[in-house]
């Protein structure tokens, strides 16, 4: 029925005259517009055979599960009116599928679907990137999520929730509310050294947004093709390609970036992870770094700075973001999705002056701006305390699990060299010879059950070789399964 006949005086009045249709403990599912839309083609069968169609429509309608169990039907006076047939094959379907046991009804209680028949009503699939069925999981990228802070979330909800204006509900500014990018311009100036101009923050859903938001702005300049680190992150090819824009694989040397290579590539602009370097963990010297921006100066380009997992360092002082040295050469962007989790969704992007418009237009029409209850409660976590207190107890989980993950190592693989630990989330581990070659080794730690990343993998041309390069993530780990999964790879190798 329509929302006018539902509305009216009159629908009111038939509901009222209809057995069970005024029961004030049933939820109205919304059944009614479901069931007749199921039944539409059999009500246009012909007039002889009208009354049998509907029933076995309806019949099957139960059977395949798209009408469950428990779900309320319309009343027959309803559902005849919006078929246009006659009330009396309504009824009379709704006594023959209640003497069948498909339906089920009593007076005052209206007609639902039974349990008699268990249907398996379609369900969704879930693809989140996970690894089922193994032992052990040291493929990089996701933090503990047991350590979410639920409680002093939930009270940072809670808090939001009775403080926020009405008007905040709105539709937002799509680089973020400006409370939460006040908020964070003061703490990545505090933790990471960038230059946070509040007006150039966007508040984005992660790091991929953020990418690919700089991939349509370069897009936007006419610039078809970025550097990329080889190895670097897999996923800067597919989220660039998005936005049109092919990338091109930059080698590294003890530094940081290849200068030379990079110069010979006829790139503009170059992601980097310059702080601790994805996948190798080596932190760009700081000569790199004043080259590398005098490079971008002298092509008119960009340094796209990926501080993936600036917060965690154990054995070395921080290192400074590269933004804070030239904020109108280097587009800085981070997340929440090492330090609270990724499922958030929520992270942001300093941008240049120069690709601020292009930047703040194309996240408005992306998604109209993130949402805004997640902004305000992030905020109010940050302004509190909250989200600095979270990194300092991430902090020394993981540097504990760190250093299990190396003692592990030298127990099980002697002769192992590990690098890459002074920071981060993960460790770069070279077997000696006798394991590989790599293929071999991966094939049989695979079979089992334990789960690994290849360094090759990383490589914008993978090969094999005859030594094994591991890249090993074990923040997501305690120790205790951090050593029974070393133990278990050294027994398949």
């Amino acid at each position: 029925m329509t929302a006018s006949e539902t509305n009216s005086p009159g629908a009111e009045k038939r509901g009222a005259e209809e057995p069970g249709a005024g029961d004030p403990g049933a939820e109205e599912p919304g059944a009614g517009s479901a069931a007749w839309e199921l039944l539409l083609p059999a009500a246009a069968a012909p007039a002889r055979a009208r009354g049998r169609a509907l029933q076995a429509a309806l019949r099957e309608a139960v059977r395949s599960g798209r009408l469950a169990s428990g779900t309320r039907l319309p009343s027959s006076r309803d559902l005849a009116a919006d078929l246009g047939v006659s009330r009396g094959l309504i009824t009379e379907a709704y006594e023959q599928l209640t003497a069948e046991g498909y339906l089920r009804s009593g007076r005052g209680a209206g007609t639902w679907v039974g349990g008699a028949v268990r249907s398996a009503p379609p369900r969704a699939r879930d693809l989140a990137p996970r690894s089922p069925g193994t032992r052990a999981d040291f493929v990089p990228g996701t933090p503990d999520l047991s350590l979410f802070p639920r409680a002093a979330w939930a009270t940072a909800q809670r808090g939001v929730l009775a403080e926020l204006p009405h008007a905040d509900l709105g539709y937002p500014d799509p680089r973020g509310l400006p409370r939460l990018r006040t908020a964070l311009a003061e703490l990545l100036a505090r933790r990471r050294g960038v230059v946070a101009d509040p007006e150039r923050l966007v508040i984005v859903s992660g790091v991929a947004q953020a990418t690919t938001l700089l991939g349509f702005a370069l897009h936007a300049r006419g610039l078809r093709s970025v550097g990329v680190e080889d190895p670097g992150s897999p996923q800067h090819n597919a989220l660039y390609a998005a936005a049109g824009v092919t990338t091109v694989p930059v080698p590294l040397d003890a530094e940081g970036l290849a200068l030379d290579p990079l110069r010979a590539s006829g790139v503009r602009s170059i992601v980097t992870t310059p702080a601790h370097q994805y996948p190798t963990g080596i932190a760009y010297s700081a000569r790199r770094r004043a080259e590398l921006l005098d490079w971008a100066r002298s092509m008119d380009g960009y340094v796209l700075e990926d501080d993936y997992d600036g917060d965690f360092r154990y054995d070395r002082a921080p290192v400074g973001a590269l933004q804070g040295l030239d904020p109108e050469r280097v587009a800085y962007t981070g997340s929440v999705s090492k330090s609270l989790a990724p499922g958030l969704r929520l992270g942001w992007l300093l941008v240049p002056q120069a690709l601020a418009d292009e930047v703040v237009e194309r996240k408005r029409t992306m998604d109209l701006g993130h949402p805004t209850l997640d902004q305000a409660l992030f905020a109010r976590f940050v302004e509190r305390g909250d989200y600095d207190r979270q990194l300092r107890r991430c902090q020394r989980a993981y540097r504990e699990r760190r250093d299990a993950l190396v003692a592990a190592l030298e127990e099980y693989f002697p002769g192992a060299r590990v690098s890459g630990i002074a920071a981060g989330l993960h460790v770069i581990a070279v077997l000696p010879k006798r394991y590989g070659p790599e293929a071999d080794f991966h094939a049989r730690v695979t079979a089992a059950g334990v789960a690994v990343r290849l360094l090759s993998e990383c490589a914008h041309a993978p090969g094999d070789h005859d030594d094994v390069r591991l890249v090993l993530g074990y923040a997501h780990l305690s120790p205790a399964r951090i050593r029974e999964g070393v133990r278990l790879m050294a027994a398949a190798a």
